[in-house]
């Protein structure tokens, strides 16, 4: 199994993967990590670190291909290989590629997988770990450009290769879902669906949902949109306004991040037009959604206009479409009909997927 990676600067894919290999590892499965940036500061101890992008391209290109040339022989010896690079770079030359179509093809990879985080993540590692100059907007924009350029690479080499687009999570959670995807098998692939921003702040209701995602965790592979959570930056933003700052405190890696408001309310619409293409794409790359209505204080169902869109998606992308509806109140005609069967707890549901082996129950 041959396994490409990319994704931006601020991600930290190195140990994000070196922990995918050791679970990997603990799983009976020898997985060699190639990291393509080590690979060529170490074919060129010349070039003092952070400074690799700042030499001509010609040597650029050239230093890329030996090291790919490299990892091409290793790969045909080697029972696992995850390559860890990016699709693109933007630096002082502009936007560039980061790879040879040509040696991708002799890779002949057998997945693609783009890495994702959220701006806060992204903003607080190159802050923290790196001299690379930014805005939130240079961050938003990156990660789109990585993304497509990841889906552009892989259409020009096979469009028959699965390639998806995962969030990296906190403190690394999504590393047993990475090695569900690459390594693990048939386990089914599950978008979960549940309120975010408008449910936040309710008592109950986040743990309600926290727990609905642990527990789909256990049995699937799972795209959580909850792994990427930065709705809530522009709500923060209006507070602040409100309150006369010209900052959003946020809190990240255990410490409180200030972020300038013009930055924040400069992205909002990024923020909204990518989290709406974003968790559309986790749909189409599921084979299922898994929709979670928890109840409001009153009594009411607490649907959001997102998870109805969402429900919707799938239902026309002919997905199987599972609702959780923990309310009391009935569901309406716009969910019972576009959805394969609604469930009134999660316990219901994952009986129900067990009697009908829609999950590899490892777990028993």
């Amino acid at each position: 199994m041959i396994v490409v990676v990319t994704g931006m600067v601020g991600v930290d894919k190195k140990s994000y993967l070196q922990n995918v290999c050791q679970f990997a590892a603990e799983k009976g499965k020898e997985v060699l990590l190639c990291n393509v940036e080590d690979l060529m500061y170490a074919e060129a101890p010349d070039i003092p670190p952070g400074k690799i992008l700042d030499i001509p391209m010609k040597r650029l290109s050239s230093l890329r291909r030996s090291i790919f040339k490299d990892i091409i022989a290793k790969a045909r010896k080697a029972p696992n290989v995850i390559v860890n690079t990016h699709a693109t770079f933007r630096w002082r030359h502009g936007l560039f590629p980061a790879v040879d179509f040509d040696q991708m093809r002799q890779l002949n990879a057998d997945i693609y997988v783009c890495l994702i985080d959220g701006v806060v993540a992204l903003h607080g590692r190159l802050s923290n770990e790196h001299a690379v100059e930014h805005s939130l907007k240079d961050l938003i924009v990156w990660r789109e450009e990585e993304i497509i350029g990841t889906e552009m690479l892989y259409k020009g080499i096979d469009e028959r290769i699965p390639f998806y687009c995962l969030a990296r999570g906190a403190a690394d959670e999504t590393t047993e879902t990475f090695y569900g995807l690459t390594f693990g098998g048939e386990r089914q692939k599950v978008y979960l669906s549940f309120p975010m921003t408008a449910v936040a702040e309710i008592e109950t209701v986040p743990a309600e949902i926290g727990e609905f995602r642990r527990v789909m965790k256990q049995f699937f592979v799972c795209f959580d949109p909850g792994d990427l959570e930065e709705s809530y930056l522009p709500h923060r933003a209006k507070q602040a306004a409100e309150k006369g700052l010209d900052y959003v405190e946020v809190r990240k890696f255990g410490q409180d991040i200030r972020l300038d408001l013009r930055d924040v309310q400069q992205i909002e619409r990024d923020i909204n037009s990518q989290t709406y293409a974003r968790d559309f794409m986790l749909i189409d790359q599921s084979d299922r959604i898994i929709s979670f209505i928890p109840t409001l204080p009153d009594g009411r169902a607490a649907i959001s206009s997102g998870v109805e869109r969402e429900l919707q998606h799938a239902h026309e992308a002919a997905k199987e479409v599972y609702v959780i509806w923990a309310s009391r109140q009935a569901p309406s005609v716009f969910v019972t009909q576009t959805a394969t069967k609604v469930f009134a707890d999660v316990h219901e549901a994952i009986e129900f997927f067990r009697k009908t082996g829609r999950t590899r129950d490892e777990h028993k």
